[in-house]
């Protein structure tokens, strides 16, 4: 049976960015391209716990003016605490028993956190995983602003997400103790990572179709419609390197080393048995994240160099040169 992993985690926001989360939070679109998770059919299962009683916004500034609080413009003026717990956790459980996760959650963050500075507490029902979103005015017992002492430095952090899982334990035994982010040295990999690892992964079997069959008599025919694809999937594939080395996913970068990568970890089973030395859920995330990207480098280093000429004539960009 996989760990099952009960998750904290807090994202501070100021002013402009109040308003873009309190529209995906109480889903106040109609779409949500930018979301391909959201299954807006399911929306109807959503609950709040906490209902808000007006704009977060204006419910904001109300709150920190009854508080006399000095504001800055770039003061933090809501937390938000998301929790959910790995996939595996909520298998199987039925909407009751998902609600009674929630609400047992919310307890702990009552006792954490001044109650009636909370704007809204709602369950997402309608994403891959169930999750809760927990918005709150930073206001300090002492009726100060400050998302600052509240959150606090990472050390702080660790300790909240302790007492989480020493909360979250009592109730659900099975539940297990991640590793922290200080302990990984790495932020928490966001979920729009892999969706856009997801898209590049769409581009490049696009790309493979393309190439299927390419040799020196017809690779000049081709290399117009191969090159439009290529003027989106290049930039991507950079972009993908970028991200990957801000959350520090080890990676290589030449054939050569991916051999040898193959090597040393042939399948992703594999790199779970040597996951022991660090955080499981992070030599996953790796492993799964390296290969999809590692994929698209090689399907560049697979183009026909007349394709290749055809491109870098019509955009003067190099291909073989960019930094992926």
């Amino acid at each position: 049976m996989k760990a099952q992993y009960g998750i904290l985690r807090f994202k501070k926001y100021k002013g402009p960015a109040i308003s873009p989360i309190e529209a995906h939070n109480e889903r106040t679109k109609e779409q949500y391209a930018s979301n391909p998770d959201i299954d807006t059919n399911r929306s109807r299962y959503n609950l709040h716990l906490v209902q808000p009683q007006g704009r977060y916004r204006e419910e904001a500034d109300r709150m920190i003016a009854a508080a006399h609080c000095r504001v800055r413009k770039d003061s933090v003026r809501v937390v938000e605490a998301l929790v959910t717990a790995s996939p595996e956790f909520f298998k199987d459980k039925t909407n009751r028993e998902i609600r009674a996760y929630f609400a047992y959650a919310l307890k702990f963050l009552e006792g954490r956190q001044r109650p009636d500075t909370f704007l809204s507490a709602v369950v997402h029902m309608d994403e891959k995983t169930p999750h809760l979103h927990l918005c709150f005015v930073p206001l300090t017992a002492d009726g100060r602003l400050s998302a600052k002492d509240i959150i606090g430095n990472r050390k702080n952090l660790v300790k909240w997400q302790d007492e989480f899982w020493q909360h979250m334990v009592k109730q659900y035994p099975e539940l297990e103790r991640g590793e922290s982010a200080s302990q990984t040295g790495r932020e928490h990999i966001p979920p729009r990572i892999f969706k856009e690892m997801t898209q590049l992964t769409k581009q490049k079997e696009q790309l493979d179709a393309l190439l299927v069959g390419i040799n020196p008599f017809n690779g000049k025919s081709r290399a117009a419609e191969i090159s439009k694809v290529l003027d989106s999937y290049i930039p991507n594939v950079a972009r993908m390197k970028d991200q990957l080395r801000k959350y520090n996913v080890a990676f290589t970068k030449t054939a050569t080393e991916n051999e040898k990568l193959k090597e040393k970890n042939k399948t992703l089973s594999a790199s779970l048995d040597k996951a022991k030395e660090g955080s499981i859920l992070k030599r996953l995330e790796d492993a799964k994240l390296r290969k999809d990207y590692e994929a698209s480098v090689k399907t560049l280093e697979s183009i026909p160099p007349e394709v290749i000429r055809f491109y870098e004539g019509r955009t003067q960009e190099p291909v073989m040169h960019r930094e992926v």
